[in-house]
Parts: structure tokens; C-alpha cells; sequence
């Protein structure tokens, strides 16, 4: 999973089976295998003994008051765990009404959604990090609530209760809703993802194959950190994570629930993981989940909160990876030093843009942004998006074989570029640069 210069969308171009945890309403199943542990610490027993009047043989009811660091971890957040239930309409339903005269003749047709024509589409998990006032928010994937007609939040308590959604990220997977704040008792908290360390227990809960399983709780360490996981999702937008790694079971349903440190804090929200390696041989692929650090996500759900939308800066160009390029086109139309390596060609310059207005032309090769290196579009992306509109990036780029260094000014909103790129055919444009 890790990328190599070579490897910025490892998990699309290689075919490694990137799934989303999140599970359609319609899964049914025939078998069910529960295992069941304990991590305990010693506290006080008591045992009572039963006999079993058909014969000699005793059973032991042993009883302990089972309490460590990972049953309270779980207390403390478990009552903030939800699952959210994505609506949408039947339009099979919708088409039988018509044909059965069903057709609203008192010519009422407000427009509105029928709600006896919606049913489950998918069910996923999420995390309540605030009430304020009447009003409680929750953090979840954007693929959880994509193509919702309305959407339902099944409370800890087992309360359902009626959400809005509040915004939406899909670079980040990212998604906000609200609900009423009456029925809310436990509001979990933000750890610092940046101090993780490889090797830390890491505790995640959600709802595994849906709400019947809400609350579920499975533990793991944490496996890595920095995981670049790119994939695309049902509406075709690039998701882009620089993931947390566990080995904690992730299993479709438990998108969008915390993944909690020690202490019982969120220090992610889990959102995917790796079943197979997508080979011709279909190797199974077990312990390899994904989760958006908790540092990016209080970045996002902020401006979620605030507007409803994430606003980031663009460049204006389309770019490839110089990895992806032949050596030979390197030499004879890129023109660049041979011993660089790696780094982001641009293709085409928009006019009006950052990148035009800096002098930036086709055929520069990018290869720092801020004096950082960058390998790919990926990582340029990345710290792209790290900055906000009226910011400035420093990019130092090669222009045959001399190198360069400008000061660009990210002065435009990428959704003014989103509608250009969206029409253009090219597989070299990447939106929103």
C-alpha cells in the first residue's frame, strides 16, 4: 500500500480490492461465527456452584467485574457510536403506482419525496463529537450518505431518530450530519493524531454488516501511519487519504465509526480497507484497515459546520506522473537531468490561473512544493490542499535542465476549475489543480 514514486494510485492501477465499510440494506446471510475474548484484570470473583439434578456433574457460575484500560476506553465513547441509515426511494415502487392508478388524482403533487417508497440502501456507523444546544453533530464517510433521499440515526440506546446532513467532503470521504440533541447522553473526544505511535492499541467500533450488529467493538494495533490510500468512489470522484493502518477488524458497516486510542478518544474515522490483493490469483488479505486521522478530520468537519462545503485552492494545469513517463520521452521532450527521478509534469496550463500567472508552462517538471519533495500528483495534491484560498506555495520545477523556483499565488477556488475538468475526456486531468 505504501507508494512508491511509481505507485501514486497503487490500489486502482494494480487492482488491489479497496472496499468501502459500508453494507447494502439488502444482505442476507446464513451463518454467523462469534468469538469471544476478554483482555481482563484482576478484581473480585464470586462463585456460585449449581447442580444438575440429572446426574453428578456441576456447573460453575463463575462471575468477574472485568475492568482494563480497553473496557473503559470502550465506556467512555461507545455511548457516542451511532449507526446511520441511508434512505433512498424505490423507484420500482414508484414505477407500480403508476401503473396501478396511484397517480395523486385529487392533483396534489407537492414534489415531495414519498416516504413509504423509501427503503434501506446501505447502512453504515458514525460518531457524535458535539452537542451544542438543541443540536448534536455527527462525523461519518461521505460513501455512507452518498445518493441518500433521507437518512436515520439508530442512537446507542436504540433510539432512531431523523438526521440532516450538514455537508460533505468527498476528496476525504468525509460527511457531517445533525440530529436533535434531546435523546443524545455521550459526546465522544478528538485525540491528537500526530502523536500516534506504530505498535498503540487501536480500538475500533461500529456496526459490522449493519445495525442488527450496532455497537460492535474489535481491537488491533495500530499498523502504520501515513498511508496513502487513493480510490475512486460510486460517483467517480477521487478519494484521497493519508490513512491511519490497523490490524482492528474493519468490516462492511463500520464506515464511518471511530477508531479510539487507549484512552478512549477518537483518533480516527474508519473508512476502508484492503479484502483481496484484485490478482488474477485472488489473494485474501485479512487485518489491513484504513482510517482518516482524527487531526484531518477536525480540519474538515470544522468547515463542514461552518459552510457546508470544503473550499480548496487550485493551480490551473493538469498534470502525470514523471514516473509514468518513458525514459525516452524524458530525454528527447522533457529534456530534464537524469538524475531526476520522480516528480509531476505538467501538461497544460489554464489561462488566468495561479500557474499561468506564476509562468508556469507545459512540460515543467514539479519537484518541490515549499521545499518539500514531491514524488507524484498525489503528494503534490496533498500539499496543495494543505493550504487555503489567498495562501501562497513556493514550487520549484525543472524546465529542461535548469531548475526553477516560484512563488505562486492560490487566488482561485478549485470549484471555478471542477466544471472544465469534468468535460474534458483527457485520463491526464486531474481536477481541481
Amino acid at each position: 500500500m505504501e507508494q512508491q514514486p511509481k505507485k501514486s494510485s497503487m490500489i486502482q492501477k494494480v487492482g488491489i480490492g479497496l472496499l468501502s465499510g459500508v453494507i447494502g440494506g439488502a444482505l442476507s446471510f446464513g451463518g454467523l461465527y462469534l468469538a469471544t475474548g476478554s483482555n481482563s484484570s484482576n478484581s473480585t470473583t464470586v462463585t456460585n456452584t449449581a447442580t444438575n439434578n440429572s446426574g453428578s456433574t456441576n456447573v460453575s457460575n463463575v462471575k468477574y467485574n472485568v475492568t482494563s484500560d480497553v473496557t473503559q476506553a470502550v465506556e467512555k465513547v461507545q455511548g457516542a457510536v451511532v449507526s446511520i441509515i441511508n434512505l433512498q426511494s424505490n423507484n420500482l415502487n414508484d414505477q407500480y403506482n403508476g401503473l396501478f392508478g396511484n397517480n395523486n388524482q385529487n392533483g396534489n403533487n407537492s414534489g415531495s419525496t414519498d416516504e413509504s417508497n423509501l427503503e434501506t440502501a446501505s447502512e453504515g456507523s458514525g460518531v457524535i463529537y458535539k452537542k451544542d444546544g438543541k443540536t448534536a453533530y455527527i462525523v461519518t464517510n461521505n460513501h455512507v450518505v452518498e445518493g441518500q433521499s433521507e437518512l436515520e440515526v439508530l442512537l446507542a440506546d436504540g433510539t432512531k431518530v431523523k438526521a440532516e446532513l450538514v455537508g460533505t467532503d468527498a476528496y476525504t470521504d468525509l460527511a457531517v450530519l445533525k440530529i436533535d440533541s434531546d435523546k443524545v447522553t455521550t459526546v465522544a473526544d478528538f485525540g491528537d493524531s500526530a502523536s500516534l505511535k506504530v505498535g498503540e492499541p487501536a480500538i475500533a467500533i461500529g456496526s459490522p454488516l449493519g445495525s442488527e450488529y450496532a455497537n460492535s467493538v474489535t481491537e488491533g494495533i495500530i499498523s502504520s501511519l501515513n498511508r496513502q490510500v487513493t480510490s475512486t468512489n460510486d460517483e467517480g470522484q477521487e478519494v484521497n487519504i493519508n490513512a491511519i493502518q490497523t490490524d482492528a477488524a474493519i468490516n462492511p458497516g463500520n464506515s464511518g465509526g471511530p477508531l479510539i486510542n487507549i484512552k478512549g478518544q477518537v483518533i480516527g474515522i474508519n473508512s476502508s480497507k484492503i479484502a483481496s490483493s484484485g490478482t488474477t490469483s485472488g489473494v485474501s488479505v485479512e487485518g489491513m484497515g484504513f482510517a482518516i486521522p482524527s487531526n484531518d478530520v477536525v480540519t474538515v468537519i470544522n468547515q463542514l459546520e461552518k459552510n457546508g462545503k470544503i473550499s480548496r485552492p487550485a493551480l490551473g494545469v493538469s498534470m502525470y506522473d514523471l514516473s509514468s513517463i518513458s525514459s525516452e520521452q524524458q530525454e528527447q521532450v522533457l529534456k530534464v537531468p537524469s538524475s531526476v527521478k520522480s516528480g509531476v509534469v505538467i501538461l497544460s496550463v489554464a489561462n488566468g490561473t495561479p500557474a499561468e500567472k506564476a509562468g508556469l508552462e507545459k512540460y515543467d517538471v514539479i519537484t518541490k512544493i515549499d521545499g518539500q519533495e514531491i514524488s507524484n500528483t498525489t503528494e503534490l495534491r496533498a500539499a496543495l490542499y494543505k493550504k487555503t484560498v489567498g495562501d501562497t506555495m513556493e514550487i520549484t520545477f525543472y524546465r529542461g535542465d535548469q531548475e526553477k523556483t516560484v512563488t505562486v499565488e492560490l487566488s482561485v477556488d478549485q470549484s471555478i476549475l471542477n466544471q472544465s475538468n469534468s468535460n474534458s475526456n483527457s485520463n491526464n486531468m486531474m481536477p481541481g489543480q
